[in-house]
């Protein structure tokens, strides 16, 4: 199985940052590893600071990835503690609906959408709207 195999492979389950090593690159193979994601492609022989600054790529991309991912999954959970009311009348706040066009929207009188928006901002931990219109 070629490196090229590999990559593949291995993105297809996670994101792990890859750093190819070769001792006979050419330019399709380069081209092909840096479209597949490739933090670097290094020819034998290595030169060491080349390979330490790769290596440092890759790590701070691991954890800008992982950051992300963590990021993402405490924003579902939060959303996950929404009721399914309040699931449906979020992304029509979000996209800049009035409490009152909402209410008319989902059949529902203002005042409920108020109560729901202040659960909603609550539950999602936003300090602000605008918060919570990034976080939707």
């Amino acid at each position: 199985m070629s490196g090229l195999e590999v990559q593949r492979l291995a993105s297809r389950d996670s994101q792990i940052p890859v750093i190819f090593i070769t001792g006979r690159g050419d330019v399709p193979s380069t081209v092909l590893a840096m479209k597949g994601g490739a933090v670097d492609f290094l020819t034998k022989p290595l030169d060491e600071d080349a390979l330490t600054r790769a290596v440092d790529a890759a790590l701070a991309r691991a954890h800008v990835l992982r950051k992300a991912a963590e990021d993402t999954a405490a924003l579902q959970a939060l959303y996950q503690s929404l009721t399914p009311r309040e699931q449906e009348l979020l992304p029509l706040l979000a996209s800049g609906l009035l409490n009152k066009q909402a209410a008319g929207v989902l059949g529902i009188t203002e005042y409920t959408v108020q109560v729901h928006r202040g659960h909603i901002m609550r539950k999602m931990q936003a300090d602000s709207f605008a918060t919570l219109v990034r976080q939707a």
